[in-house]
């Protein structure tokens, strides 16, 4: 398979199954933020509700874009911990799947609602910093202008949950005040009787939201997580895009090559001098190896990874440099470098269609099962008080707009950790703060501040042991 011996075959094999089932953990890890409302309102049977809520998030994954799934990749410049050893490359990935199983799995068996995009995240973060303290390590091993951007997604989003939901529920509150069913949507539901036929349809409609947006959002990490497999492992096929038309790479790079030869070196400091003279040396290489290439497969295999990191790094390059506000570059000849590098990326920012069509699987069966410890903790024990209709749909409709927004933006977001608090906002605005059980807010602030350094511990020790031994 991909010209590789039986053992390393084998191997990948072995590496894409863990890389299934973290997406199938993260299915019923995570289910209880799509269907804990429902259940608790009595708007749908819970078997009816997991099935529902795995359908859409199926649909998620396959049609929510691969944005979130590129951001996951160029979190950890694979360029430049894969090597000519495979077994390195293995490494990396035995890595990054130990720890977010192992870390998912014990916080869903304790029924603490914890993200599993910080688990990814962090065993990534963990993985690059451990190969910066090799001595054969170049360059930076992690891309922290997008940890940064991850990062203040993943603190902003429960906070923004939080408070938008308190005052969505005020708002709420104040428009159903004199109405004949504003006293109902704010009571705990009647056991085993469904809500009012509106109210019941609108719990559905978010809970469906919420259910897409977490496939097309938490689903593109499992494709981002695979894509780390394939390009570390069999880079030959999967660096580039082999239904990419090589033909749409000889414009983009004139111009960027334009925009290049506009700046003037003498007025940027030494790092960007020689940040834009690679580039520049880089953007020439580019077109002379895509000049006669009609397609993706002309291209030698052993040269494809290296036009990979070629692209990448010009990209990188002349990212910084554009941030740099003492570059004189007018706004147009900025916006000319955005776009064509943009282009240029269609090469390297990609998934093939089974991989998309693996994880969508892998997360929708995964959502169907195991979901009843963690739905008890978002239903019964983050406030003090039955969850209510009006509770219900204000942290679902929050919880649905937040990580739609994320998913359009291309940035990661924890779906747990965005519902939990909102429906923690919810309960503060029924009765205050008060009306929450500090023994399980505490366990998830817990378990939020921990996951990141531990798994970033735990992936990064797991790396450096596997490559000694490998």
């Amino acid at each position: 398979m991909f010209e590789l011996d039986f053992a390393y075959s084998a191997l990948l094999v072995i590496c894409l199954i863990p890389a299934c089932s973290f997406e199938f953990v993260n299915g019923f890890h995570d289910t209880a933020n799509a269907v804990a409302t429902v259940i608790y309102t009595n708007s749908l049977k819970p078997w009816v509700a997991v099935i529902w809520s795995g359908f859409w998030n199926f649909l998620g994954v396959l049609l929510g874009g691969i944005s979130v799934a590129v951001g996951i990749i160029n979190l950890l410049p694979v360029e430049t911990l894969v090597d000519q050893n495979i077994a390195h490359s293995l490494s990396m990935v035995v890595a990054l799947l130990m720890t977010a199983i192992f870390w998912n799995l014990g916080t869903w068996y304790l029924g603490i609602p914890c993200s599993s995009s910080h688990t990814l995240i962090g065993s990534i973060l963990g993985v690059g910093l451990a190969y910066s303290l090799l001595p054969e390590s170049a360059g930076d091993a992690v891309n922290w202008d997008k940890a940064a951007d991850i990062g203040l997604s993943l603190l902003v989003s429960p906070l923004f949950g939080f408070s938008v939901t308190i005052v969505l529920m005020y708002i709420i509150r104040t428009l159903t005040k004199k109405t004949s069913y504003g006293d109902s949507l704010f009571k705990e539901p009647k056991k085993d009787k469904p809500p009012p036929n509106w109210i019941r349809g609108i719990l559905i409609v978010t809970c469906t939201l919420v259910s897409f947006f977490h496939g097309s959002n938490d689903g593109q990490k499992g494709v981002g997580l695979v894509m780390l497999i394939l390009i570390g492992i069999v880079p030959a096929y999967f660096a580039l895009d082999s239904r990419f038309n090589p033909t749409q790479m000889r414009d983009p790079l004139l111009k960027i090559e334009r925009v290049i030869a506009s700046i003037d070196p003498m007025t940027l400091s030494a790092t960007d001098r020689a940040k834009l003279a690679e580039a520049g040396s880089l953007n020439k290489d580019l077109q002379q190896k895509f000049y006669n290439v009609i397609e993706i497969d002309a291209i030698p295999k052993q040269d494809r990874f290296v036009v990979r990191k070629d692209i990448m790094i010009m990209d990188r390059n002349l990212a910084a440099i554009a941030k740099n506000e003492e570059v004189k570059l007018s706004e147009g000849e900025k916006k000319v470098l955005k776009d064509e590098l943009k282009k240029v990326r269609k090469a390297t920012d990609y998934s093939p269609r089974w991989v998309i069509l693996m994880i969508s699987l892998s997360l929708g069966l995964g959502t169907m099962i195991g979901w009843k410890r963690i739905v008890k903790t978002i239903g019964e024990k983050i406030g003090k008080e039955h969850l209510t209709y009006a509770q219900g749909a204000s942290a679902e409709m929050v919880a649905a707009s937040t990580i739609g927004l994320s998913s359009y933006f291309g940035l990661p977001v924890s779906t747990t950790h965005v519902l939990s608090s909102g429906i923690a906002g919810s309960m503060v605005a029924s009765k205050g703060v008060k009306n929450l059980q500090p023994d399980t807010v505490r366990n998830i602030l817990i378990a939020w501040f921990l996951t990141l350094p531990v798994v970033m511990i735990m992936g990064g020790t797991l790396f450096l042991l596997f490559r000694a031994i490998f």
